[in-house]
């Protein structure tokens, strides 16, 4: 039974729409998603958290959702907007309905919204903090709630997703395949809200990954003596997460290092370097990125609302690598004497394309040249 809803903007920009899951309140900040597909990765990439997501494809939940295609072990999102549900979904992998799934997991969704007016209005004014009701429709009211609603400006998100104490990936654990027995190298992977995809890729290349807590300190970590460093994606702030850019300052240098997204924003705080918010942020499947290196483009996979200030990092040391072609922005760099590399955009997709799966090989190629000196 659908319930009527609202999503009130803090600019006081106000849509009404229906809730077919979860009833109540829940506010973050509003931000789009240009993929087609892929929603139940989106739901549970940790990267997320403490956000509502509005997909701009129009009809969502055609093909429903499995056990298989998640990120995490839980749905992160803060709320979900689209412009319509689809009711009867059909794929032979599907164990339930998308809308059952929110309900589920308790997130509040809605429908009958115009999204493309919502994407344009997000697109001119930010992103920008919203709630959604389905019992409280008073503006002066939301107006009044939108006080206490945390700015994603200065905002920890990390700590409500790290791994509370270190393991050890166990890919039969996730995916029921047998673990790589194939394994040339140990690495240590700081948690920031890590996806799946990314440690199954690493299992894939050869890797036996350690995932540590997003607090680890560099003796935690070099207790595994560990052929290389993985800093992962994350929600928030990085300038925020200073405990983790405190250890990465004092890493540099003493492995190979890897980082995606905020791991890369992290390693750029840490390398001298500052980041800013972008106005609303880049988050889909379908953005163009161009490897400076060897003049390829490639479409990436998307998620987030910082940016590096490339401006900021010391030329004699630091290089560009990739650049995104939409708004030249930053989207890769690496040390020019350290074997420390970073991407912005997320070359593990899921969802997305795999154009940019090969960067994950420059890690591997890092980590061979230190076994071998």
């Amino acid at each position: 039974m659908s319930h009527k809803a609202i999503l009130y903007l803090e600019d006081g920009t106000i849509f009404h729409g229906e809730s077919l899951s979860h009833h109540g309140e829940s506010a973050g900040e509003v931000v789009f998603n240009t993929a087609m597909t892929g929603y139940q990765e989106v739901l549970t990439d940790p990267s997320y958290s403490g956000q509502i997501v509005v997909m701009t494809y129009p009809l969502i939940g055609n093909y429903g959702v499995n056990d298989v295609d998640i990120e995490s072990d839980k749905v992160h999102v803060k709320g979900f907007v689209v412009k319509e549900f689809c009711r009867h979904h059909s794929n032979f992998r599907a164990t339930q309905s998308l809308i059952d799934y929110l309900d589920e997991n308790k997130i509040l969704a809605i429908e009958g919204i115009d999204t493309r007016a919502l994407t344009r209005h997000l697109r001119t004014r930010g992103a920008m903090r919203a709630i959604i009701s389905t019992e409280e429709f008073d503006p002066d009211k939301l107006k009044a709630k939108m006080r206490d609603v945390p700015s994603m400006e200065g905002a920890d998100w990390v700590k409500t997703v790290t791994t509370d104490k270190k393991y050890v990936w166990d890919r039969g654990g996730q995916d029921s395949t047998t673990p790589n027995k194939d394994i040339r190298f140990r690495v240590a992977a700081i948690d920031c809200g890590i996806k799946f995809n990314i440690l199954r890729i690493l299992n894939d290349l050869g890797c036996e990954v350690h995932v540590f807590p997003a607090s680890a300190t560099v003796e935690d970590i070099m207790a595994i003596e560990p052929d290389g460093l993985f800093v992962s994606n994350g929600p928030g702030d990085p300038a925020a997460v200073t405990y983790t850019v405190e250890t990465l300052k004092q890493l540099a240098g003493k492995l190979p290092t890897f980082g995606i997204c905020l791991g890369h924003q992290m390693l750029g705080l840490a390398l001298g370097g500052d980041t800013f918010k972008l106005k609303f942020g880049h988050h889909g499947a379908n953005h163009p990125v161009q490897d400076l290196l060897d003049q390829r483009i490639g479409i990436t996979s998307q998620n987030h609302g910082f940016c590096v200030d490339i401006k900021s990092l010391p030329e004699d040391q630091i290089e560009m690598i990739d650049v995104n072609l939409n708004d030249q922005t930053l989207e890769g760099l690496r040390h020019k004497s350290l074997p420390i590399l970073s991407i912005q955009h997320h070359p593990e997709a899921a969802p997305g394309p795999h154009d940019a799966q090969y960067l994950f090989k420059h890690f591997i190629e890092m980590m061979e040249l230190a076994q071998s000196k």
